[in-house]
């Protein structure tokens, strides 16, 4: 007999349990799963944390996964603009139909003492769709933290922690060595871990961790490094090859780093005799695609999306935008989330700007315009608000010549709201860049 739960009211089923807000721990997951038959256990697992750089990392060995010829599944979070993106197999987005059969699946099974919280019924819904769909591999991506993350009941082949910096400090710690120990709690029992934690502190609580467990460390800048030659093209000194002339198709010098450690997570995937050839991870390398992020989509004007959701992360935006288009106008259309330095990431993006329109995402966690309008107003002249964001990506459109730039930045969420308005044509002025 068919199910009378659709696509629209499973999301709606589970977008409720936000409700629950954020709850670190892994009992509830546990239950889930086991009830599930332990569907984690299926396949093999990269698991990589970090305060930035983590999507980019494992879109990288995602794609270099997939042009060595494995089936392999993406978990990443949040989504852009449809839910599905979250759980990916083969460079496709589940579809409906898999949503509802994840859904229905995590449903049935007893849940416990409380009602998961919607990243662990997604979490759950992403194992056992992979398992499902017999992946020979998963790229696993935290949503936050490492250690009471939900993500954290697999036991991956290698895990991944990009770099550690100040972020959600009510749920991670006040401090870098808090934060930095939770996300070294993803490091497993004789696993390697592969990093680019520039702090000495940082790297004396990750040799810390990582010594109690018997687990290689393998550091960026000491095990392996890069040397730039030219936009986008770099040679690559490793753990045990040297490649020259490797490519990365992500925007950034910073993505010179990200694409370094999908090469040495390659290389120990190598001598644990996963079939990845040096083609292999070229390929896919040049094949890697991770949308949101120095995302340009349109030429005339030129369009940049960019999450930029954090501080570092509005640094390299405003570096980028420095470097390569310095002697443009730029409208930064921005929305920055609650929990973010707003002030220190405007500091730093706005100078790189002539104009701005101040925006909010649909979130709760999305701050008030009226909040970033006053620091704005001291740093730039040209400030307004336009609380709804497609709306403010319309305006921005209608007012910006060919020649000049349009930045979407400060959230994923309000990259997402300017992708989905793109998608349905509200911004009748861009024209759309082709896809490569």
């Amino acid at each position: 007999m068919p199910s009378r739960e659709t696509y629209n009211s499973c999301l709606k089923t589970m977008y409720a349990l936000r409700r629950f807000g954020i709850i670190l721990g892994l009992n509830t997951i546990k239950r889930i799963l086991t009830a599930l038959g332990n569907p984690q256990n299926d396949f093999k697992s990269i698991h990589v944390a970090g305060t930035n750089g983590k999507g980019s990392v494992a879109s990288a060995l995602y794609s270099i996964l997939l042009e060595s010829g494995y089936r392999v599944g993406l978990y990443t979070s949040p989504h852009l603009v449809r839910f599905n993106e979250r759980v990916c197999i083969n460079n496709h987005p589940i579809s409906n139909e898999d949503v509802v059969k994840s859904y229905q699946a995590v449903k049935r099974v007893h849940h416990g003492k409380r009602s998961p919280t919607f990243f662990e019924f997604t979490t759950a819904m992403a194992f056992y769709e992979f398992s499902r769909k017999k992946v020979d591999w998963a790229v696993i991506e935290t949503g936050m933290g490492g250690r009471y993350d939900a993500t954290n009941v697999i036991q991956p082949t290698i895990t991944i922690i990009t770099n550690v910096s100040m972020e959600h400090r009510q749920y991670l710690g006040n401090t870098l060595a808090e934060i930095t120990r939770e996300k070294a709690g993803i490091i497993k029992n004789r696993t390697p871990l592969v990093t680019a934690v520039k702090q000495d502190q940082a790297r004396a609580i990750i040799r810390q961790v990582a010594r109690k467990k018997s687990a290689p460390v393998y550091i960026l800048g000491k095990n392996f490094k890069t040397r730039r030659n030219r936009p986008g093209e770099f040679s690559y000194y490793g753990i045990e090859n040297t490649w020259p002339h490797m490519q990365t198709a992500l925007l950034g010098a910073y993505q010179i780093e990200n694409a370094a450690l999908a090469i040495a997570a390659s290389e120990l995937l190598i001598k644990s005799r996963a079939k990845i050839s040096h083609e292999g991870i070229k390929k896919g390398l040049k094949n890697n695609r991770w949308p949101g992020r120095l995302e340009i989509v349109s030429d005339q004007p030129l369009i940049i999306l960019d999450g930029a959701h954090n501080l570092i992360a509005a640094r390299n935006l405003a570096r980028f935008l420095n470097a390569n288009l310095g002697n443009r106008r730029i409208t930064l259309v921005v929305g920055i989330l609650d929990d973010k330095p707003f002030g220190a990431m405007l500091k730093s993006l706005l100078p790189e700007c002539s104009r701005a329109i101040i925006t909010r995402a649909k979130t709760d966690r999305a701050l008030d315009p009226r909040r970033l309008y006053p620091v704005a107003q001291k740093i730039i002249s040209d400030v307004s608000i336009v609380p709804d964001v497609a709306s403010a990506f319309r305006q921005a459109a209608e007012t910006t010549a060919s020649d000049e730039v349009i930045c979407v930045a400060g959230s994923l969420y309000v990259v997402g709201e300017a992708k989905e308005a793109i998608q349905k044509g509200l911004i009748k002025s861009v024209k759309k860049r082709k896809t490569r």
